[in-house]
């Protein structure tokens, strides 16, 4: 695994926040916790196919086979009964989690079409970031032939932040390409 980006972050990113918050004490610097990325699947509930395809896209780009996350209870308005696959989601931490984000963030992000930047208004108020992404071929290990259908997914990043200013700052100073609004 690529601990490059977890290097970038106690090189650069914990001195970058130190100075700019004035923490007295290293364990306030906000750090990640943890990358969940979650797809869902309106579609899985008739077409197998699709669920199969999803799970292994999902498995390629992060390295870590999702879980099926099924209904928890029936819906006749959409025919959906309780037990039936509605989507998926994998929950990346430590080693695998600065691989994703490397990968997000200076590979695939950059490769949208007409990227301007990220949404800095995307915070929960604790300094949790959720990135929804359209489409699965901005990701290098996807290939586009194998590709069925395109499908999005949601990535949130939670951290240990207390504020979204502390959650922007430390995005930032990893890289994060925020638009300016």
């Amino acid at each position: 695994m690529s601990i490059r980006f977890k290097q970038f972050y106690q090189d650069t990113a914990v001195p970058k926040l130190r100075e700019q918050f004035n923490y007295s004490n290293v364990h306030e610097i906000p750090k990640i916790v943890k990358v969940t990325i979650n797809r869902g699947l309106g579609e899985a509930a008739t077409n197998a196919k699709s669920l199969e395809a999803s799970l292994n896209e999902v498995a390629i780009i992060t390295g870590q086979r999702p879980v099926v996350t099924r209904a928890k209870k029936a819906i006749a308005g959409f025919k959906i009964r309780k037990g039936m696959p509605v989507g998926i989601m994998v929950t990346l931490r430590r080693d695998r989690m600065y691989a994703f984000l490397d990968r997000l963030i200076n590979l695939s992000l950059p490769r949208i079409r007409d990227f301007r930047g990220v949404s800095p208004k995307s915070f929960d108020g604790r300094g949790n970031y959720t990135l929804g992404l359209r489409e699965q071929l901005i990701f290098p290990e996807v290939s586009y032939d194998s590709v069925d259908q395109v499908r999005g997914m949601d990535v949130s990043i939670i951290t240990t932040a207390k504020t979204d200013e502390e959650g922007r700052a430390l995005l930032k100073a990893l890289g994060m390409p925020f638009r300016d609004s």
